[in-house]
């Protein structure tokens, strides 16, 4: 057999790009995991996310509060930024505003960027007018409805990863929390910052965005928390 015959009868494992977007056909199990990953971290359930977290590992935050009371205020962030704009997606889906949930087009994701634009707003107002709030929810709501701000303008241009931006801001949002206690909190850090790869991934295994749209999400999302706590805190 020839090299040339070799060379011919061989599949080149390597990316290709078409537009920007990765042409790789992944096993079906690692696209499996990229849509499970998409699921569980999408950018909706960030902010219940970080709530969690906080009252996890900062549980002093919310002293003086009953635990049915903290309940109530998890469910309400969830309430808040999670079901109200996903159901406003859902309405737009069924009202044939969108062709599906999935808002794969520029144009079908503008108007759910203003609906979340509006609720992470009011989140943020909440956190800066009422005192029993913890002090890194001000900066954090701030920081996410600026990267939705950001992420609506970019929309003009090219479909921005939101997932991206999730995964970035909330990585960033770990730090720095971290920071402002002065708690060094290693293993919450790796784990935030390894979730970010593997969401940023999972965008690109499943072929939803180009590495131009994943990147300047996670950028957007990480600069924008950056930006908030330098003038919020």
């Amino acid at each position: 057999m020839t090299t040339e015959s070799v060379n011919t009868s061989y599949t080149n494992p390597q990316l290709t790009t078409e537009n920007g977007l990765n042409q790789t056909q992944w096993p079906l199990a690692i696209r499996g995991l990229g849509k499970m990953l998409s699921y569980l971290f999408h950018p909706l359930f960030i902010p219940t996310y970080f709530f969690l977290y906080l009252m996890q590992f900062y549980s002093f935050e919310f002293a003086g509060i009953t635990d049915w009371q903290l309940k109530l205020r998890l469910f309400g962030v969830f309430w808040m930024t999670a079901f109200f704009p996903a159901f406003a997606v859902f309405l737009l889906w069924r009202l044939k505003f969108s062709s599906g949930i999935f808002l794969r087009t520029q144009k079908e994701r503008i108007v759910p960027y203003i609906i979340t634009m509006f609720f992470y707003w009011w989140m943020h107002y909440l956190s800066r007018n009422f005192p029993d709030q913890p002090a890194v929810l001000k900066f954090f709501y701030t920081g996410i409805f600026i990267c939705s701000v950001a992420g609506l303008l970019a929309n003009n241009s090219y479909k921005i990863s939101m997932h991206a931006m999730g995964a970035g801001g909330f990585a960033a949002a770990i730090i720095l929390t971290s920071f402002h206690y002065q708690h060094t909190d290693g293993i919450s850090i790796s784990i935030a910052v390894l979730l970010a790869g593997l969401i940023c991934t999972a965008r690109l295994v499943l072929k939803e965005h180009s590495l131009k749209e994943v990147y300047t999400g996670l950028a957007a999302g990480v600069i924008c928390q950056l930006l908030s706590y330098y003038f919020v805190m």
